[in-house]
């Protein structure tokens, strides 16, 4: 007990603390115990300890935050790029087979670092992007050429005179024929085998009411002797569309449509159209 009343009585032994200023002012004298001093001593310690603890928390939180924005930015990328891939996948996956988002994941090389390779990643979906980008405009080509080629029958009937040499109903005469006749009832629809532009549509001596499209990549056909045309040059016209009706005008025998398909400037059998075997 002794011992303990000593040690205390030494713990509030008044020590002072004299502050004197660079002037004429009166020095300042402090009396202190010596615990408050040695407190003072451990509390700036320890609030200098804090502080230093939250200056470096703030710079790792600073460089958390600046790692954790670049990751999102490349996440969200990654994330839209998958959906452009997807997107892509799904319009061709029943046409072509090409490597898949999964695919891509599958064979991914990870041993390094144990996790995703953003760059070999982001690589490896551009290439593919850039294969089905090409596969894309390989099908709109492909699908330009399928509207534009001549298919089917511009009427419900039957061929009265085919392709090729023939003897002319009307002059008796040897001559080669350009088209096909198809015989139908007077008034029935004449109808585009094709998509294309009316490039004619009017009287044409022989040919009576004649209508001529151009459907591109060097496709051409003709419809004579129609009663009446239904279009006009310069209107669209898709596959289907009626461009005139079964008549008998210009030099004709009887109702029907002379049917004729141009390529590349020249004239061709109409009947490997008809049947649908056009390439």
């Amino acid at each position: 007990m002794q011992r303990l009343r000593r040690l205390l009585k030494k713990a509030f032994v008044p020590v002072t603390v004299m502050v004197i200023p660079h002037s004429d002012v009166k020095p300042l004298n402090v009396r202190l115990p010596s615990v408050g001093i040695v407190a003072s001593i451990v509390m700036w310690a320890i609030g200098t300890v804090y502080v230093f603890s939250i200056a470096v928390d703030t710079l790792e939180y600073s460089k958390m935050k600046e790692k954790l924005g670049y990751y999102s930015s490349q996440f969200i990328e990654l994330r839209s790029t998958i959906a452009s891939l997807k997107k892509a996948e799904s319009e061709f996956k029943k046409i072509f087979s090409v490597h898949s988002r999964e695919q891509i994941l599958e064979n991914l090389d990870t041993s390094d670092s144990g996790s995703v390779d953003m760059e070999e990643l982001k690589k490896q979906i551009k290439i593919t992007m850039e294969s089905i980008g090409d596969i894309r405009d390989y099908l709109s080509q492909q699908r330009d050429l399928y509207v534009a080629t001549p298919k089917g029958w511009p009427v419900e009937g039957h061929i009265t005179s085919p392709y090729g040499d023939r003897e002319h109903p009307m002059t008796g005469a040897r001559e080669f024929h350009g088209g096909v006749d198809i015989a139908a009832e007077p008034g029935r629809p004449v109808r585009a085998t094709a998509d294309g532009i009316v490039s004619f549509a009017g009287w044409s001596g022989p040919n009576g009411n004649l209508v001529v499209l151009e459907h591109g990549f060097g496709f051409s056909t003709f419809y004579a002797h129609n009663k009446k045309v239904a279009v006009k040059a310069g209107q669209k016209v898709k596959r289907g569309d009626i461009v005139g009706y079964i008549g008998s005008t210009g030099n004709s025998t009887g109702p029907h449509v002379h049917y004729e398909v141009w390529r590349n400037g020249r004239s061709t059998n109409p009947e490997v159209f008809l049947q649908g075997r056009a390439s």
